[in-house]
């Protein structure tokens, strides 16, 4: 039986037997550089957003395909000053953080996923690139980031660790309506046809153990439990760094899949995790994807491929440790995608 890429992604998430190992780098800005397009208007614009992205899976060909702007969309729709210091920089923030009191979180209106920030552009851009490679590709949409990270971005991450340490009742109050924000774009995600919903937690990965027991890994079992009454759809969760201290605790999310960083040992991953999680990952993608030629590339991706066969964990898709540098060159991801297709899996 014949397997389209879509299919592919699904039999791996599944555990199932499928001609192929699947394939999904965390291609997003990549795209825009790919079609020769700036990111503010990739990140501004639903219609150039979704044929970036339809180019590059026309010309690589891989599995899985990313929607996603930035690490900003949430926190813009919750009411952060955002800004671009230039046309081909990432939207970051900018001047003071929106919250710093109880009653600042207060004036943080609920979440409509209609016409906040820019929620009603990426819920559009979701929909073009569905309409285009729905039933060929598996479409990721990025849901931003799980509610640590939002707290993070609305308060400053000094804040927030001060809070943690002397009177938390600020920031768990914030993480609560950004669990609001968070579970009310990816169900919108969903709704827009979606095969998987992603979010990332990477300040989660940097208080430790402890604290990430305490306060981030309850705050993305609640989003991913809010989420799971409304879609089937698979959630995964990325933690950049070495998530290794923590992976039993991610495990235990409620997510389908972690997408695991370069620096986590994925033979130490398949040993913390069981074998209903599916591994997203983990090629360096700076040292190796960016840097190194083809035939590192090639020569990596086979290690990798090899390490996880022999662990036997069947859910695993072959992909970046992060997202792929604007400055890749296309022979590299060529490479990778070939690995993949000519692996023994």
């Amino acid at each position: 039986m014949n397997f389209n890429s879509r299919q592919i992604v699904q039999r791996a998430l599944a555990g199932e037997p499928a001609p192929r190992l699947a394939t999904g780098p965390l291609a997003v800005h990549y795209c825009a550089h790919l079609s020769g397009v700036t990111l503010r208007q990739y990140t501004t614009d639903a219609r150039t957003m979704a044929e970036c992205i339809v180019r590059y899976y026309e010309r690589f060909q891989p599995d899985a395909v990313w929607v996603s702007a930035d690490t900003w969309v949430t926190a813009e729709a919750m009411g952060a000053r955002v800004g671009f210091a230039g046309d081909n920089q990432p939207l970051g923030g900018a001047g003071a953080p929106l919250v710093r009191t109880l009653a600042d979180v207060d004036r943080i209106p609920p979440p409509d996923p209609r016409s906040q920030g820019r929620w009603p552009l990426m819920i559009e851009a979701v929909q073009r690139v569905v309409d285009a490679l729905g039933q060929r590709a598996f479409v990721v949409a990025c849901f931003d980031q799980y509610p640590f990270s939002l707290a993070c971005a609305l308060m400053g991450m000094q804040p927030v660790m001060t809070s943690l340490l002397d009177d938390r009742s600020l920031v768990a109050a914030l993480m609560e309506r950004c669990s609001e924000y968070a579970q009310a774009y990816a169900v919108a995600l969903a709704g827009a046809g979606a095969d998987m919903l992603s979010g990332g937690d990477s300040p989660a990965g940097l208080i430790g153990p402890q604290l990430y027991r305490q306060v981030a890994l309850p705050a993305e079992q609640r989003v991913i439990e809010g989420i799971r009454r409304h879609t089937a759809a698979p959630i995964s969760l990325h933690i950049c760094g070495n998530a290794t201290p923590i992976l039993a605790d991610m495990a235990t999310s409620g997510a389908e899949v972690l997408e695991l960083d370069q620096q986590v040992d994925m033979r130490q991953a398949c040993g913390n995790l069981g074998p209903a999680i599916t591994i997203w990952g983990n090629l360096d993608p700076v040292g190796v994807l960016a840097r190194g030629s083809a035939a590192v590339v090639r020569a990596a991706a086979e290690q990798l491929v090899q390490t996880m066969h022999d662990c036997g964990h069947a859910r695993f898709v072959l992909s970046s440790g992060c997202t792929l540098a604007i400055e890749t060159p296309p022979e590299n991801v060529d490479a990778l995608l070939l690995a993949a297709r000519q692996a023994a899996w």
